[in-house]
């Protein structure tokens, strides 16, 4: 079994992935608001 060393994996995709997510979740949850504050000005 090959040995591991502490601080030698590549985490760019890792890093890639969870940047992603941090963006699509900032996106989604600022069209979440924009949408109830339609929604508070509708009267809805």
């Amino acid at each position: 079994m090959a040995e591991h060393e502490i601080g030698t994996m590549d985490t760019q995709v890792q890093e890639k992935t969870y940047e992603g997510f941090i963006k699509a979740t900032t996106r989604s949850v600022i069209a979440i608001i924009l949408f109830l504050v339609f929604l508070a000005l509708v009267g809805a």
